[in-house]
């Protein structure tokens, strides 16, 4: 079992609130951290076993009785009929650590939950792998771009290895790949997709033609670190816009894909108000553009895309397994200036640009800059790369080590 950042929370959770509550894409982990925080009175109930599961749709209040808490059910949002029981349940009782509960699609099941469990579930957002989990320095700190915080999450670390970089993001986070054989990734992944297409579609949208949607899926992996348009993926696969945002509300609502929205406020009235696309796994997203090894990726016209959502995937990691909303944005304004990702934090905004470099200069920070329309103090600026050394690069920008993700 490796150690996951998000027990820490779970930890604290599970002794305010009678709801727990872990959501994420399939295959990242959910049951595994749950069962390995069991204990022995509590029981395992899965609602993939197609008994149960009728069992619970047909009579809610009967599949509790059988089952009742402290309990851990799984694969929940298959029968959101069981809420607003569990909802009396809490009530009646009245105390905390009564029901742990996994579902695989994060938003959809959010609706039902924030109208029958409101105040009483902790919900938290697990994806695969972090860097850390990897490298077994699973950590309860978020990313903090200061030069104290870098200093002690790179002790012990060793420097930046392209090669092993992008070897990493070509096999992706899910716990199945890292940990398996890696020779398995091209055939576990085809697996995954196919599920994913015959099994949760079902139950989020009808999609009459399947092999168009592969086309969508594979158009919007190709297009991760990227500005979303959807006119433009809407065209490349010949479909309609409405078509287009309805799918991609899929893939967000199964948690493959994620939208990091712009920064704006008043005094940013130039602001292009696109968000930036990313898929949540880049081993996926690798896989379903068709880059066949790690070096292929990394010497390939989508090294620097990929880079950045490995960067961004990392840090929204940060906040979600800490069991925080990530403060994380893009700049890009009217006159072409663009900010690859921003932190807010503490009423500062702090820009960070991410270079396939090792030596980043001084051009690398100048768009930070223009923060100062922003309305907010500009804070620290950083420059994520693949240089050894954590060193200024101007008076208000420092380079920092990947590895420091």
């Amino acid at each position: 079992m490796v150690p996951r950042t998000i027990e820490t929370f779970l930890q604290q959770a599970r002794r305010r609130f009678p709801v727990l509550l872990v959501a994420g894409a399939r295959q990242v982990g959910k049951s595994t951290l749950l069962e390995s925080m069991r204990e022995s009175d509590r029981r395992l109930v899965t609602l993939d076993d197609p008994i149960l599961l009728e069992l619970a749709r047909r009579d809610a209040a009967l599949f509790l009785q059988r089952f009742p808490p402290p309990v851990l059910i799984d694969e929940v949002q298959y029968a959101p009929q069981l809420l607003p029981h569990i909802k009396m349940l809490v009530d009646k009782l009245q105390r905390p650590d009564l029901f742990w509960l996994t579902g695989s699609q994060p938003f959809h099941l959010m609706r039902g939950v924030s109208e029958s469990l409101a105040g009483r579930v902790a919900v938290v957002r697990l994806q695969g792998f972090s860097e850390r989990e990897r490298l077994l320095r699973a950590a309860d700190e978020i990313f903090d771009p200061s030069p104290e915080a870098i200093q002690k999450r790179l002790l012990g670390l060793p420097p930046p290895n392209l090669k092993q970089l992008y070897k990493n993001i070509w096999l992706g986070s899910f716990p199945a790949v890292v940990l398996g054989n890696h020779e398995d990734r091209d055939l576990y992944l085809s697996s995954y997709v196919q599920t994913y297409l015959q099994r949760d579609l079902r139950d989020l949208a009808r999609v009459g033609d399947e092999s168009a949607f592969l086309r969508f899926l594979r158009a919007t992996a190709a297009r991760t670190g990227q500005f979303l348009n959807h006119a433009g993926l809407a065209r490349d696969v010949d479909i309609s816009p409405a078509t287009a945002k309805s799918w991609l509300s899929i893939l967000i609502t199964s948690g493959l894909v994620h939208l990091v929205e712009p920064w704006h406020s008043n005094l940013t009235k130039r602001m292009v108000r696109a968000p930036k696309l990313f898929f949540l796994d880049t081993g996926l997203a690798a896989w379903l553009t068709g880059w066949s090894t790690a070096e292929t990726l990394e010497s390939g016209a989508m090294a620097g895309a990929f880079l950045e959502t490995w960067v961004a995937v990392e840090l929204l990691k940060s906040w979600w397994h800490a069991g925080q909303e990530p403060p994380l944005y893009v700049w890009r304004d009217r006159d072409g200036v663009e900010i690859d990702l921003l932190i807010a934090r503490d009423g500062k905004l702090y820009p960070i640009e991410v270079k396939k470099s090792a030596q980043p200069g001084s051009d690398a920070v100048r768009s930070f800059r223009a923060l100062a329309r922003s309305g907010k103090e500009p804070g620290l600026g950083s420059v994520i790369c693949l240089s050894p050394h954590h060193i200024p690069i101007t008076g208000d920008a420092w380079s920092i080590p990947i590895t420091a993700l």
